[in-house]
């Protein structure tokens, strides 16, 4: 079957998905990841492994795009106001997620040091795209919503940082001493301040050329353009795509004054290009995992939501936040993808040893949160009060 018939029949299955998420009151984001599991390789085979694998460069400029989205909150005179907040709630909620589950995996199932300490710092992760789906799909807006669209983008450079940590500490602790402490431990900063210069460059680029653009499509054009160079010189120089886009929009908003004119214009481009992104994930998710799995990755699921929950409600108390911010936000932290996935992919080749079991177990843990991540975020923003019961109504 031709690839563009394939697409066709992905949008279709991925708008259908979506309307009947929308009457059965559930995000359109778990309507796309179902329509996808549907039209996967496990029911109606329309999508195959390798069209997932061959259509990943729709993957790329979606998360692309949402992370350049989700830089445009790192407004400057806000973060002065919520910085020290905000790193404060994502250390203690990261934190949160791998002290739990490395005491269920090490005390509770007596699994090796190793692989405890490494599935535990995987478990920080959380995937932005899905909870920012939902916050634009029903427009939140409230103390909440301007918590965590910083704390999921700052959770991804903490969660990196504390992956080298617990690499480098598996690595000593089996006695595989090819690489040292210190290259391991500043392997992940060089790629956080790698990514964070190349988005600041380009930053600086974008905002001298939109200043230029005579109408929306040149926005959208150059927006783009800068999104794809992000994306592109970062997978090249070995650095993060996902920060570097950040850290793209996060510049251009500081800098621009008519900025929201550039992110409305890409919002344009964008819907299509999500109900791809979404959909081809959920066609992607391996359902045998649910056979390989076991108690130990049902344990994992839940050691690592109480994690993040209680994190998060340790963070939030420690900075004395809003009430409802308290109560809500590590439900909204709990969609897990991409990220958590590329570093299974680093386990593999640097703990070979336990990459079968880990692998498996965070595979098994992305299939569940994938779809379960946007549900939970909706019910924390409804729980907060902000989302309106007319937009509930309406969806």
């Amino acid at each position: 079957m031709e690839t563009l018939l394939k697409i066709s029949i992905v949008l279709i299955a991925g708008l259908i998905g979506g309307r009947v998420a929308g009457l059965l009151k559930l995000p359109n984001v778990t309507g796309y990841l179902v329509a996808g599991v549907l039209v996967g390789p496990f029911f109606l085979h329309v999508i195959t492994a390798q069209d997932s694998v061959s259509l990943a460069i729709i993957s790329d400029v979606a998360l692309a795009i949402i992370a350049f989205s989700i830089g445009s909150e790192f407004l400057l005179k806000e973060i002065r106001k919520l910085g020290k907040k905000i790193f404060i709630i994502t250390v203690a909620e990261v934190l949160g997620a791998v002290i739990l589950v490395f005491v269920v995996m090490f005390f509770i199932f007596k699994q090796p040091f190793a692989f405890s300490i490494v599935i535990a710092s995987m478990s920080a992760a959380t995937a932005p795209a899905a909870t920012m789906m939902v916050i634009k799909q029903y427009q939140a807006n409230g103390p909440l919503t301007r918590t965590v669209l910083p704390v999921v983008a700052l959770d991804d450079i903490v969660g990196i940082m504390v992956f080298g940590i617990a690499m480098s500490l598996a690595q000593l602790s089996i006695g595989n001493n090819q690489t040292s402490l210190t290259t391991m431990i500043s392997q992940p900063i060089i790629e956080i301040v790698g990514s964070c210069l190349l988005g600041l460059v380009l930053g600086f680029i974008l905002t001298y050329f939109v200043r230029k653009a005579r109408d929306n499509e040149d926005l959208m054009m150059m927006a783009l353009a800068a999104i794809g160079l992000a994306t592109g010189l970062a997978s090249w120089m070995g650095l993060s795509p996902l920060l570097a886009c950040i850290m793209l929009g996060a510049t251009m908003v500081n800098l621009t004054p008519t900025a929201h004119r550039t992110f409305n214009a890409l919002n344009n481009f964008a819907p299509p290009v999500y109900l791809l992104f979404f959909t081809l994930a959920g066609a992607s998710l391996d359902l045998n995992i649910l056979k390989q799995v076991g108690l130990i990755g049902i344990a994992y699921i839940f050691a690592r939501g109480a994690g993040k929950i209680f994190g998060a409600w340790t963070g939030t108390t420690m900075v004395n936040a809003e009430q409802q911010v308290a109560q809500n936000l590590g439900l909204a932290l709990l969609a897990q993808g991409g990220v958590s996935i590329g570093l299974s992919i680093l386990v593999r080749q640097q703990l070979p040893q336990y990459s079968a079991a880990i692998t498996t177990i965070i595979m098994f843990s992305v299939l569940i949160y994938e779809i379960s991540g946007p549900i939970l975020a909706k019910i924390a923003l409804q729980r907060a009060g902000e989302i309106t019961l007319r937009e509930v109504s309406t969806e």
